[in-house]
Parts: structure tokens; C-alpha cells; sequence
């Protein structure tokens, strides 16, 4: 951050995202190799705070994990998961350090949230003043990099990488605009810390989470069908339980990807850190066993073709159960006759037993 700890190493400039959740769970964050990799700072002021809103907090992630957390009550940047720890042994003043550039950054957004609202020509209200900033590394090698800065959840000025310049997204956002455009080094700097440093420290913060972050979980698949009222029928390819949350989800009639009438859901989080998500498409009912559906995973060694099946008839199960119930209950008169003859064997033979046998022997009598 102010020195180079995971953060930018260049001053704050004089202003201002998109929020830290609408982020995540737009872009897919994956967690294998061949999987793109991300590093994000989210910064968040606010004019007016409550109880349970601080005025001031920021949170770092690596891919989908946080990793270090500030707000204005603990004025500390505190590590929330246990394998950031390992920076320590490298850098024993890594959280020091952060936290001192974090409370350097609240000082200064809560000046330029005045200043913002002015330019807005606003007086009073609750407004906020976001900033997200960092660099991912992408499936093909290539290095990628995004800042940009939003007031009242709107996109305010972003910068361009390519032509190192920046972009107004509405109109009082022009008056940053050409302060920044002054000062053309800053543009430079930051698009430096975005390419290089940015990238070294995503590499040493996926090395000390590589048993999370690295791991791959195979997606189960199975796919359903429903009726629809027109005659028609919808097959739904359901993925679940995988990890990284890139995947590659797709239906297939004779082998070639067909989009039309197919509907699909967010790559969304299950409790226990893996990912759920589906894929449907409306089929005539004659016609739907030409249809596969295509998963693509870094879990998978190859990927899978999953077509709907009827389920198994349970007719067969019901007639194995009537005859093993059959089985069972032969089995227990049978034992109970084999007991009750054993019981009798043993009883002493009565005056008539003795006279119902006509050799006069008496046969039952134990020795």
C-alpha cells in the first residue's frame, strides 16, 4: 500500500465503484492453474454512518476469498483468513503497515465525499464514495487491471489502460477529470502498480492459499424435466458442488451448441464454498433425446455430455420386495415350529404318552 505491501504504492488521488458484491458475483473468479486469478481493494465512505454501517471500511479479496478487512471501529487491517498468516514471515510488518495507508485512505475519502457532493450541488443526504482497484491474471498468461471509483452506487471516473487517460462517466465527474489530466504521471503510476506490483503480490497471496485457493472440485451433474402447459418440455441441466467458480455450461442438439430458447442462472455460492448453477432449453418432446448437455470444468479431466434419462421402472423393486417379504415370513414360522418342537422335546412324558405306545417301550424318555 503506501510501501509495497499487496496495495498501491502511490499517493491517494483527490477522489472516488461498483459495488463489492454486484463484482463478485458478476465476473467468474476461478482457482486452478489454468483458471484466471484476481486481486481487489474495495474502499467505502459514508457521509451519514449507522450503528451496523461504520464511516469508513475496506475489504481486499483474492479471487472470491477475503482476505483482510478495515472499518472505522477497529481502525486496524485485520487478515480473515488463516493462510494470509504466512505473510507475516516474510513481511512482520505487513499489517502495520496496511493499516497505517487504510487510515491514511479514510481521512482522505471522507474530504472527498464533500467535495463530490458539491459537485453534485448536494447539501445533506447519505451518499457514499467507493473505490475498487486491482489486477487479475488471466486463463491465457495475459495481465489484466481495472480501477475505478463510483459515488451513490453509479460509476463516477474509471481509467483507461490503454490510453492512460480517464473517463467521466457522468457529468460532474468531468471536473476530476481535468484536475487528474494535469497531473498525467499519476495515470502512469497507477497503471505501473496495476501490471507489476499488483500481479507480484496476487502470486505470493495464491502461493501462501494454494490448498484453498488452488483447489479443484468436480461438478456434479444430473439434468430434470418439466412439462410445460403448450405440449413443449424443459430440460434443465443442474451443476453443483464445484469449484473454481469458472465453468463452462452449455446445451447441444447432435453434438453442435444450440442456443435458442435456453435460459441460465448465476454461478452461485453454496455454505460450503463450492458453486451451483444451471442451464435450461425448451425441446418438442419427440425431439429430446437429441439433446446433451456440455460441461466444461478444471475439475473434470475431460469434459461431460449428460443427456435426460427415463427414470428406472420400480415395478421389479416392488415384486423383489413382496418376495423377499415372503422370504422373511416362511422363514420366521419356520423357526418358530423348529423352537417349538425343541421345547417339547424336553418336557416329561405323561402317563398317556406312555400308553399311546403299543410296544410298551416308552421311547421319549430321557436318560
Amino acid at each position: 500500500m503506501a510501501v509495497p505491501r499487496g496495495g498501491p504504492s502511490f499517493p491517494l488521488l483527490p477522489v472516488l465503484l461498483l459495488g463489492c458484491a454486484a463484482f463478485l458475483a458478476g465476473r467468474g473468479s476461478g482457482s486452478s492453474s489454468s483458471s484466471p486469478h484476481s486481486m481487489r481493494y474495495f474502499y467505502t465512505s459514508v457521509s451519514e454512518p449507522g450503528q451496523k454501517v461504520p464511516q469508513f471500511y475496506a475489504v481486499s479479496y483474492v479471487d472470491d476469498q477475503p482476505f483482510g478487512h478495515y472499518n472505522s471501529s477497529t481502525n486496524r487491517y485485520l487478515p480473515t483468513v488463516p493462510w494470509i498468516r504466512e505473510v507475516e514471515k516474510e513481511d512482520p510488518n505487513y499489517w502495520e503497515w496496511n493499516s497505517q495507508y487504510v487510515r491514511n485512505a479514510e481521512l482522505t475519502f471522507q474530504a472527498n465525499l464533500v467535495n463530490v457532493a458539491k459537485y453534485y450541488n448536494q447539501s445533506g443526504g447519505t451518499h457514499t464514495l467507493q473505490w475498487m482497484y486491482g489486477c487479475e491474471l488471466r486463463r491465457d498468461g495475459s495481465k489484466g487491471g481495472s480501477l475505478q471509483y463510483a459515488y451513490d452506487g453509479r460509476d463516477y471516473i474509471s481509467l483507461d489502460k490503454e490510453t492512460l487517460t480517464w473517463t467521466a462517466a457522468e457529468v460532474p465527474a468531468q471536473i476530476t477529470k481535468r484536475k487528474w489530466e494535469r497531473e498525467t504521471h499519476d495515470a502512469q503510476r497507477f497503471n505501473a502498480y496495476l501490471e507489476d506490483e499488483c500481479i507480484v503480490w496476487l502470486k505470493r497471496h495464491l502461493e501462501y492459499g494454494k490448498e484453498s485457493l488452488l483447489r479443484t472440485e468436480a461438478p456434479e451433474v444430473k439434468v430434470t424435466r418439466k412439462v410445460e402447459y403448450d405440449g413443449m418440455e424443459t430440460l434443465i441441466c443442474h451443476a453443483g458442488g464445484f469449484y473454481p467458480k469458472e465453468i463452462d455450461i452449455d446445451w447441444k442438439r447432435d453434438g453442435e451448441v444450440w442456443v435458442q430458447d435456453t435460459y441460465h442462472g448465476l454461478v452461485s455460492p453454496n455454505s460450503d464454498g463450492t458453486y451451483y448453477t444451471w442451464r435450461s432449453v425448451t425441446v418438442d418432446p419427440k425431439e429430446k433425446e437429441r439433446y446433451k448437455c456440455h460441461v466444461d470444468h478444471d475439475g473434470l479431466l475431460k469434459p461431460v455430455d449428460v443427456a435426460w434419462e427415463e427414470p428406472a421402472s420400480n415395478l421389479w423393486m416392488i415384486i423383489v420386495g413382496v418376495i423377499v417379504g415372503v422370504l422373511v415370513a416362511f422363514l420366521a414360522v419356520g423357526i418358530a415350529v423348529y423352537c417349538k418342537k425343541q421345547q417339547n422335546g424336553f418336557k416329561a412324558v405323561s402317563v398317556s404318552d406312555q400308553g399311546s405306545n403299543s410296544s410298551g417301550t416308552g421311547s421319549a424318555v430321557p436318560i
